[in-house]
C-alpha cells in the first residue's frame, strides 16, 4: 500500500510589510514593546486591498512548480485550505486549477478549518494516496485574515499576518505520517468568529464570547483559547504517544502551529519540553493560521534542523474549535 510523504513545500508571502515600528509611529499609545514580547511577533506581511488567499495560492503553487521542476499534468488532486475564499462559491480550489492550468482530471476541493487545516489536510492527502485515488496531492493553504481586522485593531492587528504555502504530498513505499488524533468543540466557536458574511442572519448569529472591543469582522477571545490550548494539546499528545507506544525521548520535534509567542511557551512548560524542541519562528510572520506549519517545517529544512527519519509530532489548533495531531518522520531529501 503507498504511503503519503510531506514532499517539497513553497512558502509565498505578500510584499508589504508592516513592521511594529510602523504601528508605533501610526498609534503612539499602543505599548508595542509590551506586544511584542507576548506575542512574540515584530512584523507581519500584509496582503494588498485588491490581492486574494487564492493570489498569494498561485504564488506559492508557481514557485513550487518553478523550482522542482514539476510537470502539472502530474497533480492529482488539489487540497485548499482557506477561511478566506475569493468567494462563498465557486469553490476556490476550482478556481486554483484553472489559474495554474492544471489538467480538467484534477480533483479540487476547499476545506475552511484554519489553523489545524495543515495538519487535517496532511490526513485528506494521506487517504487519497493509500486508497489509489492519487500519487501527487497540492496541500495548499492561504490566509488573508487582514481583510477582516479594522485597522484600529490593536489586540488583532499585531498578531496575524498573511501567507499561503503549497505542499507537495507525493507517494512513498514506506509510511512517514501516522497515529493521526482529531478533536472538535463547536461549543467554542465564540471564541474566535466572524460572525457576518454567511448566510446567517446577523440578528441570528452566534454573539461573541465577551464584549465586542473593536471593529473587526473576526473577533477573539485571546485568553479563552490560551485555557482551551493549554488543556487540550498536552492531552492530544499524551494520547498520540501512548497509542503509539511512544515515550518524550523518542520524539525529536514537536513542531505546534505557531500561534503566539505566549501560547506556546505556556506549552513548553505544561509540558516540560525545551525551547530546542518546541521551536517558536513566527517574528517575522506572525500567526499565518493555517501556513504556520508549513512555514515552520519549510524553514527548518532550510536551516538543517530536521534529523532525518526522527520521530516528530505535528499539531494544528484553533478555530472551530478544532485540533489535530499526528507523528511524522521527514523523509524528503532535496534534490537540486
Amino acid at each position: 500500500m503507498p504511503h503519503a510523504q510531506i514532499g517539497p513545500i513553497s512558502v509565498h508571502l505578500p510584499e508589504h510589510v508592516e513592521d511594529n515600528a510602523a504601528l508605533k509611529e501610526q498609534f503612539p499609545s499602543w505599548d508595542l514593546d509590551l506586544i511584542s514580547e507576548k506575542t512574540g511577533i515584530h512584523q507581519r506581511h500584509i496582503a494588498k486591498p485588491d490581492e486574494t488567499a487564492a493570489d498569494l495560492a498561485v504564488q506559492a503553487c508557481e514557485q513550487l512548480f518553478e523550482r522542482e521542476n514539476l510537470d502539472r499534468s502530474s497533480i492529482d488532486f488539489v487540497l485548499l485550505c482557506t477561511q478566506t475564499p475569493d468567494y462563498p462559491l465557486p469553490t476556490t480550489a476550482c478556481l486554483l486549477q484553472d489559474r495554474l492550468g492544471l489538467r480538467t482530471q484534477c480533483g479540487a476541493i476547499d476545506f475552511n478549518l484554519g489553523c489545524s487545516g495543515f495538519v487535517y489536510g496532511t490526513a485528506m492527502a494521506d487517504g487519497l494516496i493509500r486508497t489509489g485515488v492519487a500519487k501527487k496531492v497540492l496541500l495548499v493553504t492561504a490566509e488573508t485574515y487582514s481583510k477582516y481586522i479594522d485597522e484600529n485593531d490593536r489586540s488583532l492587528r499585531t498578531i496575524f499576518g498573511d501567507a499561503a504555502a503549497a505542499t507537495l504530498i507525493t507517494s512513498a513505499d514506506q509510511p512517514s505520517l501516522w497515529g493521526y488524533q482529531f478533536g472538535s468543540d463547536g461549543s467554542g466557536a465564540d471564541m474566535l468568529i466572524v460572525g457576518n458574511g454567511g448566510s446567517r442572519p446577523a440578528e441570528d448569529a452566534i454573539p461573541p464570547r465577551h464584549r465586542k472591543r473593536w471593529k473587526s469582522r473576526l473577533y477573539m477571545d485571546g485568553p479563552s483559547l490560551i485555557n482551551f490550548t493549554v488543556e487540550a494539546i498536552p492531552r492530544l499528545v499524551d494520547e498520540i504517544l501512548t497509542e503509539n507506544g511512544l515515550s518524550d525521548d523518542e520524539i525529536g520535534h514537536y513542531l505546534f502551529h505557531q500561534a503566539t509567542w505566549k501560547m506556546l511557551d505556556q506549552l513548553r512548560k505544561r509540558m516540560d519540553i525545551s525551547p530546542e524542541r518546541l521551536p517558536v519562528d513566527l517574528a517575522d510572520v506572525g500567526n499565518t493560521v493555517s501556513c504556520t506549519l508549513p512555514i515552520l517545517i519549510d524553514r527548518m529544512r532550510q536551516r538543517d534542523e530536521l534529523v532525518r527519519n526522527a520521530t516528530n509530532v505535528l499539531v494544528g489548533f484553533g478555530v472551530g474549535l478544532s485540533w489535530g495531531g499526528c507523528l511524522w518522520r521527514d523523509q524528503y531529501r532535496d534534490q537540486s
